[in-house]
């Protein structure tokens, strides 16, 4: 990543074979383990599997190391909590990799965004085989259920959801409506078996319309201007705004060296990625319940 006045020390990877052909293709050193980088790093990016980023990331904390964790930040809400804990009692950094909020046409939202009252969004996708071993709500919904935390800034008050599991174990296709204290309501939708690849969400506020197509990093915004007296909707502007492809990965990683350089909150801090995570299995046992109900 060609970052300055960083040094990448080493690649961690069960598989050998994998492990040692990504270190040499960045000029660094394999370690069969994690344990072996302690003492020889000041910050670790974990893209393990969810199961053991609970495990992986306090052997760093309790090692001194800044953690950038993949999302969800862990599968049980008292294991994010922990960690937490764990980082703030020594001054640690812990952020979360929910990369979306990278996505140029999310950077772009900044000062557009005031008290969404209604949002919706979609994540679709063609099914590719990954990740059937866990809910399509901790898989690709949690992407959507950041970002809508983060717009509307408000406590949850209450969670409907339904879901179904089609061609693996687990969840493939869920939608939940969640209501918060401020009034607002969001409608989420995620699917791994969809026909399509899809990632968009819209949001409507005071005087404001909103559409954002994450794959295609541009924003339609329609808001009131009183010149506009022709066009699809008399009185409001169309506007719309197209970002160049960038790498969100690459932004994120920059964003984690810096708050641990500087020793500044991450931009997705760990609570964030806590809280994520809540509402993520609030959604889940909601499904698990309606599931129940049905079959009764």
């Amino acid at each position: 990543y060609h970052m300055p006045d960083v040094e990448l020390v080493g690649v961690v990877d069960t598989d050998v074979d994998h492990g040692s052909t990504v270190a040499n293709e960045n000029q660094t050193t394999y370690f069969p383990n994690h344990q072996a980088l302690f003492g020889k790093v000041d910050a670790v990016s974990i893209a393990a599997p969810t199961p053991v980023h609970y495990s992986i990331a306090k052997d760093f904390l309790t090692h001194g190391v800044d953690v950038l964790i993949e999302k969800p930040i862990t599968t049980v809400l008292e294991d994010a909590d922990d960690l937490i804990a764990l980082a703030d009692s020594n001054g640690l950094i812990i952020q979360v990799g929910h990369l979306e909020r990278f996505n140029p046409a999310v950077v772009a939202l900044n000062g557009k965004i005031d008290q969404p009252r209604f949002i919706e969004s979609h994540r679709l996708s063609i099914f590719q085989g990954r990740c059937t071993d866990v809910s399509v709500v901790l898989d690709l919904m949690i992407h959507d259920i950041d970002l809508i935390l983060n717009l509307v800034r408000s406590e949850l008050k209450t969670v409907n959801a339904a879901g179904i599991s089609v061609i693996s174990g687990n969840i493939d296709i869920a939608n939940a409506r969640l209501e918060f204290v401020n009034g607002a309501v969001a409608n989420v939708t995620a699917s791994r078996i969809s026909a399509k690849n899809e990632r968009k969400l819209r949001l409507f506020q005071k005087n404001a319309y909103i559409s954002i197509d994450f794959a295609n990093h541009n924003i339609t915004l329609v808001h009131p201007d009183e010149n506009q007296s022709q066009g699809i909707i008399p009185g409001m502007k169309i506007e719309q705004l197209s970002f160049d492809k960038s790498d969100a990965l690459d932004d994120e990683l920059k964003s984690f060296v810096l708050a641990v350089r500087n020793r500044q909150a991450p931009l997705v801090t760990g609570k964030m990625g806590r809280d994520a995570l809540k509402t993520a299995l609030s959604i889940m046992s909601q499904i698990q319940e309606t599931s129940q109900h049905l079959v009764g």
